[in-house]
């Protein structure tokens, strides 16, 4: 199961460099078709889910709602103390590559004991603490659609090499590990739904955000929230009680433990 985007480059990448070119197809091919079976299948666990709790929501058995949106900070971050002449997306754009640039240093440093996006991800999220970069910085600088269709065209170019037949054959390998990891997933949420406070329909939602990540675990919950809800605070409450749970789980399945497992697997090419 290749997780994310970034772990099907990693492996891509990987299998090219020690030219098995028989295999280099099987992630990308993995990717694609993980994909497409996730993404029905959550989209009918959180509609479950979701009439799950629009039934607790009539009778009244529920807490608070959560906002989604926080409230602005009174205090303005760095980006927001810069003269407008810097409030671009050319500077947005410069600094994050400018944090990347010294996250993939630091991994040069450290030998690559440590992934290298894995570190560009920590210096993501610090440059975003400490006020380097606003929120939703890639979407403000509008390269964020353009990024992701050119990282999708590079990997989708590894199939140039290979034929029908290589298709055909590591199809049934696929659809197989496919099948048993999904398994997995629906064994080890049952089991741990209840103690970790989840219902079992949300423990394995959660749990098939590995087979697509952000932002598709994003779109697949608001969808989901706006076709059930028949009213704002309804889609406020589905959300409040599904979106940050979906959001963790991606961000911990493909985010993270994907492309460290793939790290690890490189290593054995």
């Amino acid at each position: 199961m290749t997780g994310g985007i970034v772990a099907a480059f990693l492996m891509s990448n990987g299998l090219k460099a020690a030219h098995i070119t028989a295999l280099i197809s099987f992630p990308v091919s993995m990717f694609v078709v993980h994909s497409i079976i996730g993404y029905p299948l959550t989209a009918f666990l959180l509609k479950k889910e979701g009439k799950r709790l629009l039934t607790n929501y009539h009778r009244g058995e529920f807490k608070e709602i959560v906002e989604l949106e926080q409230p602005e900070e009174s205090k303005p971050k760095f980006v927001d103390r810069l003269p407008k002449i810097y409030q671009t997306s050319a500077f947005q754009i410069f600094t994050v590559m400018a944090l990347a640039g010294l996250a993939l240093g630091l991994g040069t440093l450290l030998k690559n004991t440590i992934n290298p996006y894995i570190i560009c991800l920590v210096f993501g999220v610090i440059g975003h603490q400490a006020g380097l970069l606003p929120s939703h910085v890639l979407e403000k600088a509008g390269v964020f659609n353009w990024l992701m269709y050119g990282l999708l065209s590079y990997i989708f170019s590894f199939l140039a090499t290979v034929t029908p037949q290589n298709l055909v054959n590591i199809l049934i390998p696929i659809v197989t590990m496919i099948l048993l990891g999904i398994l997995g997933m629906f064994i080890v949420s049952f089991l741990l739904a209840k103690p970790l406070g989840f219902s079992r329909e949300m423990a394995f939602a959660s749990a098939l955000t590995a087979l697509f990540g952000f932002p598709a675990d994003y779109i697949v919950t608001h969808e989901s929230a706006k076709n059930l809800a028949q009213t704002p605070e309804e889609e406020s409450y589905i959300l409040a009680n599904t979106l940050p749970k979906m959001l963790v789980g991606g961000f911990a399945t493909v985010s993270v433990a994907s492309v460290i497992i793939a790290s690890i697997f490189l290593k054995l090419l």
